[in-house]
């Protein structure tokens, strides 16, 4: 069992503001055959994720900060090279929480691994469609918010990975779908995933255009609100939203990189006398869905009913790249980064 060597990405210094080819140092390790009970993997892609910017603070949240020098996390597709675990062998297809490097060496459940299932899939789709953001969408959507058949359904950064999956969900299920996206291009990406409507937000200018524009789409309003991007984007869905309507917040990107104090939506009292549920949530916690999100996607990519884009960097050496991309618009469904 030979000895592996991996490029791996640390965090350099903590980013003030949007996050900088600076705020990350690469090193190159050597990745020992594994002891009783470890598994040695070669990962094949890497994934970059909104949600890691909140871990480059050094502050308290639902996952430890990244530390100063120390090999970042996320999500990662590999094979195993060499195994001295009764449960894996060599050529077993992985996922794990070991991204930003090549290779790694580890017991299993210490770094989250999960045999992948044969469903006919490029081994990519486990990390967008068919992995964390294809849950994170599915849990957001059918448990967070209730949704139900004939709701009218607003997602925003509906050309991402998480919201273009929310999108064909909604759909699936029989409901009106309005997407928010940015650019000609990319809303040309959401109409083709089969919404109603879509919404360029650049277009629209803030909170005002949002508003009108979701009126003319929906002159009733919506039931269901899907948030992926905060600020004027949940304001106006507030403003618009029906009585009872239900809002699963899934992250607000356009706050990560804010360095002054965030500003909430200045109708948050609406949320009271429309009975609005705003519910936060992490996929974490819903990760008992996964046999019947699989069973699902099973049925709906082969019948065409779930398509999915993916925006690939090649090489370790992008991953930084890869990774402040996401902040500037620079990716059409799932970032990920190709490393073999």
């Amino acid at each position: 069992m030979a000895t592996l060597s991996s490029t791996e990405w640390s965090l350099a210094s903590r980013p003030e503001g949007m996050p900088k080819p600076a705020n990350f140092g690469k090193k190159t390790v050597e990745i020992v055959a594994p002891k009783d009970g470890e598994i040695q993997v070669k990962n094949e892609w890497m994934s970059v994720d909104p949600y890691m910017r909140g871990r480059m603070y050094d502050r308290e949240s639902y996952v430890p900060p990244f530390q100063i020098g120390e090999t970042m996390q996320g999500g990662a597709v590999g094979r195993v090279a060499a195994s001295a675990h009764p449960d894996y062998k060599e050529g077993d297809l992985v996922s794990s929480m070991m991204g930003w490097r090549t290779a790694w060496v580890g017991k299993p459940e210490a770094a989250m691994v999960q045999k992948l299932p044969d469903v006919g899939l490029p081994e990519s789709a486990f990390l967008g469609v068919a992995g964390m953001p294809g849950l994170t969408a599915y849990a957001g959507l059918l448990r967070v918010a209730e949704l139900k058949e004939g709701d009218v359904v607003f997602v925003s950064g509906a050309a991402g990975a998480v919201g273009s999956t929310v999108v064909q969900i909604a759909k699936n299920k029989g409901c009106t779908v309005i997407g928010s996206a940015g650019g000609p291009d990319k809303c040309a990406f959401v109409k083709s995933l089969g919404a109603d409507h879509v919404i360029d937000y650049k277009k629209a200018g803030g909170f005002a255009g949002l508003v009108k524009a979701l009126k003319e789409a929906s002159p009733k309003g919506i039931d269901v609100y899907f948030d992926n991007v905060g600020g004027d984007h949940l304001t106006a869905a507030i403003e618009v939203a029906r009585p009872m309507a239900r809002m699963a917040l899934c992250g607000m990107i356009a706050q990560y990189n804010e360095t002054g104090t965030p500003v909430g939506p200045h109708n948050i009292i609406m949320a009271v006398g429309k009975q609005l549920k705003l519910q936060g949530f992490i996929v974490s916690t819903h990760a008992d869905m996964q046999p019947a999100f699989f069973a699902d996607m099973a049925k709906w990519i082969p019948a065409g009913k779930m398509k999915f884009e993916q925006t690939v960097m090649e090489g370790i050496d992008k991953a930084p790249e890869a990774f402040m991309g996401l902040f500037t618009g620079a990716n059409t469904g799932k970032m990920l980064v190709k490393l073999t």
